[in-house]
């Protein structure tokens, strides 16, 4: 009896005992950032590969491939070899860009892997402080009384949608102004080239202490810990508004189940030490860490949110 016992447990363990055997990595890994340097999602990657490096037999090296809205990088790591040494850093609007572009040379989806959802990026709306407003209802009626001075930043279709749906709900015309990058946008606004943008907790933070921004409302329905004594949208008058974004580890399509989960566990033993808590905390980065299959999930999930509102004439066209 106990030999059957025995030999019923083994296929349950056979995974785990798989997991255990995959060797990874066995040379550099490159994380592709699709976007420009700087940014928030280049500074969360370069903050894990950093966390790491300590457990790895190779480094992580983090590059940066920038252009057209994330899909020249993207399409560097759908067109990789599934052996999990090239993986990719990207934000949410990667699935959104299908209903946002004209064409994309890969599905969003179904071309790649998820490894683990990484963090949720509330965007904040960030101002100069040379502004007459310091609120939304302050910034609506300063819009409507003088609609020729006003724009707004963002870096890629959330960030724009963003904006434009606030100056919809405000009654308000209020032109979007394209960025490569949250760290190029929050520049502009620091130097008074650009009145204000949506960007992330994680691009805004270190421009705080030059005393020449303000953050006038976060994106979603609680108050973001980075910013507590800033407003949501809904406090300010907009009732409903709850729009963030995510970052995510992928890996090209084909990459094995068991692969995804070994480097999983490297990621989830990073996100557990505290000195990367502490420095996530730092960065303004909010950590939402997620296995392999609610990330798949909660991409399938937006794909449908921004599939109705494409449907619906909401999302803007690029």
């Amino acid at each position: 009896m106990i030999g059957r016992r025995t030999a019923l447990a083994l296929p349950a363990l056979l995974p785990g005992l798989a997991a255990a055997q995959v060797a990874w990595p066995q040379r550099p890994v490159r994380l592709i950032v699709p976007y420009a340097a700087g940014g928030g999602t280049d500074i969360l990657a370069r903050a894990l590969g950093e966390a790491l490096r300590p457990h790895l037999p190779f480094p992580i090296v983090v590059e940066n491939r920038a252009g057209a809205a994330g899909v020249i990088g993207s399409e560097v790591v759908a067109r990789s070899e599934p052996d999990g040494h090239t993986l990719m850093a990207v934000v949410s609007t990667h699935v959104m860009n299908r209903h946002v572009l004209s064409s994309l040379p890969y599905d969003p989806i179904r071309d790649f892997a998820p490894i683990a959802m990484l963090t949720r990026n509330t965007m904040v709306l960030a101002a100069s402080n040379a502004l007459p407003f310091t609120d939304l209802p302050s910034l609506a009626a300063f819009a409507r009384a003088q609609p020729t001075r006003l724009s707004t930043g963002s870096t890629e279709a959330l960030s724009s949608f963003i904006g434009q749906e606030l100056a919809r709900r405000l009654g308000a015309e209020i032109p979007d102004v394209q960025y490569r990058a949250g760290s190029q946008l929050m520049t502009d606004i620091v130097a008074g080239n650009l009145p204000m943008g949506w960007t992330s907790t994680a691009s805004a933070t270190p421009h705080m202490s030059s005393g020449r921004v303000r953050i006038l409302a976060v994106s979603t329905a609680t108050r973001t810990p980075f910013f507590p004594e800033v407003k949501t949208a809904q406090e300010q008058g907009i009732p409903d508004f709850d729009l963030a974004g995510w970052v995510a580890l992928l890996g090209p399509a084909r990459l094995p189940g068991t692969l995804a989960g070994v480097i999983h566990g490297h990621v989830e033993r990073a996100f557990a030490d505290q000195a990367f808590q502490a420095r996530l905390t730092a960065l303004g980065i909010e950590p939402d860490l997620r296995p392999p299959a609610a990330c798949l999930e909660a991409m399938q999930r937006e794909d449908r949110l921004w599939a109705a509102a494409s449907a619906a004439g909401t999302l803007p066209k690029q």
